[in-house]
């Protein structure tokens, strides 16, 4: 199942993605009786009732003589990221791929552990929203096309081989990065969470979709143009460990959401580098979760 959040009537909606329709859960809950959750947040706290609630509405929907009423647009739906609002920071590994932290540095530069930094919640936007060009304060803005987990439930001191079971889905992450504020303040955070910096979405595909997340393909572009294509199979540290590592001593929760990092093609990596500017489009596709789009404005 793939589960995204829109706006529709003013509010944040529930949908589940059926190819290229919406289904809006709570306008279909509230005819068919079926209690349904009204946000994702709810949705992964109650993950097993709020599946089988999801697909029994699905199932209502599909005996209906009047169904449409009940489907919106996937291309003219106004996204909103899944999660709007995380309740914590992004989690985030830096310098994941190996060609990619060649490209920051060199062979020096390959992490011996995992590198971790944070992205603050207001820097989240969703689908199709605009990437804001901040250019008070930067002008050397990048894009890093991820890989996010979105982990289901809660757990801490979690082995590597239990991993996966802690983790609810997967989605597509932006990791826009001021790369002269990374620079000018020697540490990640205020390069990374300018509002707007951290588009996140379409959608979050549970697991039982995405089988092995380490064999996906992820593909970057900027104006049309292949900036990054990989595959989750480079990553230096696999999902798995990046999880088990966090949770060392630490707890995670659901809706917690983990970007794993980006491969090469950035734009601080080119010769001479080529960083972002009004009007650009960059789009961020990975293998079987879609495509997540956004505009610098």
């Amino acid at each position: 199942m793939k589960f995204g959040t829109i706006r529709a009537e003013g509010k944040s909606v529930l949908v589940l993605v059926e190819e290229e329709k919406l289904l809006l859960l709570q306008k279909a809950a509230a005819k068919s009786g079926i209690k349904m959750a009204s946000s994702l947040e709810e949705l992964i706290n109650n993950e097993e009732s709020e599946l089988n609630n999801a697909e029994s509405i699905r199932k209502w929907v599909k005996e209906q003589k009047d169904k449409e009423g009940y489907y919106t647009n996937f291309e003219s739906a106004d996204w909103e990221a899944p999660i709007p609002r995380p309740s914590k920071n992004i989690f985030c590994v830096g310098k994941n791929y190996t060609e990619h932290a060649k490209e920051m540095g060199s062979e020096a530069d390959i992490p011996a552990d995992i590198m971790m930094f944070t992205k603050a919640p207001t820097s989240v936007i969703g689908n199709k929203g605009d990437i804001p060009i901040h250019s008070e304060v930067t002008s050397q803005l990048d894009y890093e096309g991820e890989l996010a987990v979105v982990i289901g439930k809660k757990g801490k001191g979690i082995s590597r081989e239990k991993a996966l079971d802690y983790v609810f889905g997967y989605t597509i992450l932006n990791d826009v990065t001021a790369r002269d504020l990374q620079e000018k303040h020697k540490q990640f955070f205020l390069g990374k969470s300018l509002d707007g910096t951290c588009p996140i979405g379409p959608v979050i595909v549970h697991k039982s979709q995405i089988g092995n997340p380490g064999s996906l393909e992820i593909l970057t572009k900027v104006n049309g143009d292949v900036r990054q294509q990989s595959n989750t199979s480079q990553l230096i540290f696999p999902v798995e460990e990046i999880i088990s590592v966090i949770s060392k001593g630490m707890t995670l929760e659901p809706g917690d959401i983990i970007a794993t990092g980006t491969p090469a093609g950035v734009g601080k990596g080119m010769k001479p580098p080529v960083y972002l500017k009004s009007g650009d489009k960059i789009e961020v596709t990975i293998e079987k979760i879609g495509t997540l789009s956004n505009s610098v404005r």
